[in-house]
């Protein structure tokens, strides 16, 4: 599977590479910013990697940054402060503070590592699982993708946050989330997406639970789960059909694309 290393391996390659180049992190924000502390942007004398919002404050950090590379001010640190509106005429209106420094081993073990928005248990490496993988494989998030079948997982490595498991039964995974994690059910087997969603569902303390499929699936497993003695409570937390109402298509990138949008959705809280 494909996917763009993070930032922080970039880092670690552009180190190895010995080729000069600035961090320009973002210390300190105010008000409405395009992105917050803690971002990172690299640039070198012919590369940019990362993101600290784009338009016109990016152009102008690149710009800033090459200068200092071309006249060989690559040892000091040096901030600069930034009114959006007045400073570059951005609507966004806050205010933030830039460093730029050297890229170097000790700045880079500096960085703080970022913060899941949410921990999800996966079940199922069809196309729509595939699908979501993707769509997470650059987003913060820890991921445990779990399908009986060792073959439907893509070959290729997996980015660091995103685990694949092949095991059987799969429902005994379900204990292993920690309390408040989210799950997604979409397997290959309804039978198996009724044991599962009931294993989670008899747990209790998901923070989202969400299964494949239509109305009419919905309401045979909440008959079901009923008629097994499943707690009324959790039974009303489940969410079937999956996915960000409004968007609409059955493509797997597009089911992808809504049910990733309801989990930050959900992840953001009320």
């Amino acid at each position: 599977m494909s996917v763009p290393p993070p930032l922080a391996d970039i880092a670690r390659h552009w180190l190895a590479r010995g080729e000069p180049a600035l961090d320009v992190e973002i210390v300190a924000h105010r008000g409405s910013v395009p992105r917050e502390t803690g971002t990172h942007l690299l640039v070198s004398a012919t590369e940019v990697a990362g993101t600290i919002g784009g338009g016109h404050l990016e152009l102008r950090a690149i710009a800033d940054a090459r200068a200092r590379l071309q006249a060989g001010a690559t040892a000091a640190t040096t901030d600069q402060h930034i009114a959006l509106g007045p400073s570059l005429g951005q609507c966004c209106g806050g205010a933030l503070t830039l460093r730029f420094q050297p890229l170097s081993a000790a700045g880079l073990a500096r960085w703080a590592a970022p913060v899941p928005r949410f921990v999800l248990q996966l079940h199922g490496a069809g196309h729509v699982g595939r699908a979501i993988v993707r769509q997470l494989a650059a987003l913060p998030c820890r991921v445990q993708w779990i399908d009986e079948r060792e073959a439907e997982f893509p070959a290729g490595p997996l980015p660091p946050h995103i685990e694949a498991s092949c095991v059987e039964p799969a429902e005994a995974e379900v204990a292993c989330a920690p309390p408040g994690a989210f799950y997604l059910v979409l397997t290959h087997s309804h039978e198996l997406d009724l044991r599962l969603t009931e294993t989670i569902l008899r747990r209790g303390d998901f923070g989202f639970c969400g299964l494949i499929g239509s109305q009419t699936k919905r309401a045979r497993f909440l008959r079901r789960l009923e008629a097994r003695g499943v707690p009324a409570a959790s039974i009303a937390r489940l969410t079937c059909p999956i996915g960000l109402p409004g968007i609409p298509g059955k493509e797997p990138e597009v089911l992808a694309l809504a049910a990733v949008a309801q989990l930050f959705t959900a992840a953001h809280g009320p």
